[in-house]
């Protein structure tokens, strides 16, 4: 699998995406226009092993719902990513069997190294 889910509305995510090169193998899900579903939070997890890791704590509904003063499950975590597409860490790029979540150079940079060998 190829595949970026990222927010098209996001200049980070635009900068990575173009940082990476990306090639025409690649599909791209916005997740705002195209919810993600169910299944495809399974395929992250498969890959990640942790619903934690596939979730942004920097999203502005985390303080709203004062998520930040409670004790969240990997069900809880995985329930309100589907709740709502600003609770997954952008972008998370699957190339074949490795995934790759959020925007720091690290991750960007191993991404990078994986698809362009």
């Amino acid at each position: 699998m190829k595949k970026v889910y990222h927010l098209s509305s996001c200049n980070t995510c635009q900068k990575i995406i173009k940082e990476l090169e990306l090639p025409n193998s690649f599909e791209l899900q916005d997740i705002k226009a195209e919810e993600i579903t169910k299944e495809q939070v399974e395929e992250m997890h498969a890959l990640a092993k942790s619903y934690e890791a596939l979730f942004s704590r920097r999203a502005r509904l985390y303080r709203e719902r004062e998520l930040n003063k409670k004790e969240l499950s990997e069900q809880d975590y995985k329930d309100l990513i589907l709740d709502h597409y600003t609770f997954l860490k952008r972008p998370v790029i699957i190339y074949n069997d490795e995934i790759f979540i959020g925007n720091s150079k690290k991750t960007v940079a191993a991404a990078k190294a994986a698809i362009h060998g």
